[in-house]
């Protein structure tokens, strides 16, 4: 199968089946509306896993569990998580590998130009640009 642009659109082509059409079950990827459909998914996982929207920001989903935080930021297609304790960290990760198809970069060290340091003293933040 042969992917290609024509005007704007992404073609298929299957040299096997020329005359043959094919139907897409999810075709999310691409339309001006994905970003706002995934957000919608992600944020009805997460507010059914008892995680509360930001007030201010609606992108960032909250859960407080005794003293601890675990908190999940959304950036379009980009998740970027912490928590204050690693039980509720890897709940997350476990409830999202098992509902998402999604790999994990590791340590946060760059997003949207911040570099982000972290260490026993703290987390530090830098924009060098």
């Amino acid at each position: 199968m042969k992917r290609s642009m024509f005007h704007n659109h992404l073609v298929f082509e299957d040299h096997k089946y020329p005359k043959h059409v094919y139907k897409l079950k999810k075709a999310l990827y691409g339309l001006k509306q994905a970003p706002r459909q995934w957000y919608e998914r992600l944020s009805h996982f997460l507010l059914s896993h008892e995680y509360e929207r930001g007030k201010v920001d609606k992108t960032l989903f909250i859960q407080i569990a005794d003293f601890d935080i675990i908190l999940v930021q959304i950036y379009v297609l980009d998740i970027v998580f912490g928590s204050s304790n690693a039980k509720l960290y890897e709940d997350l990760v476990k409830a999202m590998q098992g509902e998402f198809k999604m790999s994990m970069m590791g340590e946060l060290s760059f997003f949207l130009g911040l570099q982000v340091k972290q260490s026993r003293e703290g987390i530090f933040v830098c924009q060098f640009k």
